[in-house]
């Protein structure tokens, strides 16, 4: 008897390991170098699909989507939260009206100026207000990424999940 329940107990065990790999942890290859220097080409990502629904999103998280109608998927950095205005105005970031410092871009935006200039370009100087619903993302390396100054928005319900990669 005390077999059958080891065996049941182990059973139980591997099949609640699959649905966890399945549909709560899932990993993801960075494609493209939009991340950089935060995540290279090629990192492989844990991502939480199940957290989404429990908390919040944070300004700042990682997260992973596919945007309605198409195949691709994006890894971005989440800059603007429903309710935000959001604007950068010579290479600070504005959101409600206040500056707030993205310690994680120190390294490349330091050397980014002293080559050309200015990190953010152009793009986002227009104050944007989230509608409820949505977020604005845009991606570590802001001269090599496509991100929502070009795509527009991003609907919550499209995130996947968090990256819970800790650097």
């Amino acid at each position: 008897m005390k077999k059958k329940g080891i065996a049941f107990s182990a059973v139980g065990i591997c099949f609640l390991a699959i649905f966890v790999k399945a549909y709560i942890f899932v990993e993801y290859k960075v494609e493209g170098v939009s991340m950089q220097p935060t995540y290279e080409e090629g990192r492989l990502l844990s991502i939480n699909k199940l957290g989404i629904y429990f908390q919040s999103l944070k300004r700042f998280d990682v997260v992973l989507f596919q945007l309605e109608d198409t195949q691709e998927i994006y890894v971005k950095r989440v800059i603007g939260l429903p309710g935000d205005e959001i604007y950068y105005k010579d290479d600070q970031l504005f959101i409600n009206g206040k500056k707030v410092n993205e310690p994680f871009l120190d390294e490349k935006k330091n050397k980014v100026n002293n080559q050309i200039g200015n990190f953010t370009l152009e793009e986002i100087t227009n104050k944007t207000r989230i509608p409820k619903g949505y977020i604005f993302v845009i991606g570590d390396n802001r001269i090599q990424s496509r991100d929502s100054r070009h795509f527009g928005l991003v609907k919550i319900v499209d995130v996947i999940g968090t990256v819970k990669n800790k650097d």
